[in-house]
């Protein structure tokens, strides 16, 4: 038989739908993995922003993660938003035995600029989260806060990268460039080699999730057995696509379109 790609995600929620572990699975979805969850925190937020935060018990995540890990087999996982050092503490007691691909997403603020990760746990992301992953995907926001210094360039990009890589443990560091002008660079460095992965940089403000559905779809193809640079290829042109064609939806920053690459066009 045939066996399933299947892909974790553990993160908190978005009941806007457009980013968190409803956008996560939305993309495995689409990418034909067989996606399940893990929820940390339930969140309430939509496009405009983050209105409250309702952290789970730890004891509830470690269930959660157990149910999954003793039942179905998974062949890659992602983190999102983990927002307390207990939480950190008992996701990579979880985890530490997996020998399946580690995404993360350092999930510490929304894209309206609301910390969703408390401050004294972000040093314990760096120090034991980070050396866990296969892949850790900050933006660069998320990749100053990690290595102490102003990104402005693409050559900053790769020097961050590498000092992720080389002074923080992870096993590969895609920074995103999303935040830079002109075209929309990511740079990927996997501990021997740079690949850089560009895309036209698409006018709109509608961009509401596109973190989580990056990673998730790196995530997703992993699962499938794609190798790296071809994962973060094929997710930087999912999520183009989806940014390109994403929805006016909300109030503020629109969700991006999880179905933007079927052949068939909903809209």
């Amino acid at each position: 038989m045939k066996q399933i790609p299947c892909a974790l995600t553990i993160a908190g929620t978005d009941p806007s739908g457009g980013a968190g572990i409803q956008a996560d699975l939305k993309t495995f979805q689409e990418l034909q993995a067989y996606g399940m969850s893990v929820i940390t925190s339930v969140v309430a937020q939509n496009t405009t922003g983050v209105q409250e935060v309702h952290h789970l018990p730890v004891s509830m995540i470690e269930e959660q993660l157990d149910a999954v890990i003793s039942d179905i087999p998974f062949q890659a996982f992602k983190t999102g938003m983990i927002a307390t050092i207990e939480m950190m503490e008992a996701v990579s007691r979880k985890v530490a035995d997996l020998n399946v691909p580690f995404i993360m997403d350092p999930v510490m603020v929304a894209k309206s600029g609301d910390p969703l990760i408390a401050e004294e746990a972000r040093q314990y992301l760096r120090e034991t989260l980070i050396p866990m992953t296969t892949l850790i995907t900050p933006n660069l926001p998320e990749a100053e806060d990690i290595i102490g210094w102003k990104v402005e360039t693409t050559e900053a990009m790769e020097q961050a990268a590498k000092q992720i890589v080389h002074e923080h443990g992870a096993g590969a560091a895609l920074v995103k460039g999303g935040h830079l002008a002109g075209k929309a660079v990511d740079v990927l460095y996997d501990g021997d080699h740079i690949n850089t992965f560009t895309a036209e940089r698409i006018d709109t403000g509608n961009t509401h999730g596109t973190g989580c559905t990056y990673s998730a779809a790196i995530t997703a193809y992993m699962s499938k057995g794609e190798s790296l640079p071809d994962a973060v290829k094929m997710a930087k042109d999912f999520v183009t696509a989806a940014i390109r064609d994403s929805f006016p939806l909300g109030h503020g920053s629109g969700p991006t379109n999880h179905w933007a690459l079927r052949q068939e066009r909903v809209l």
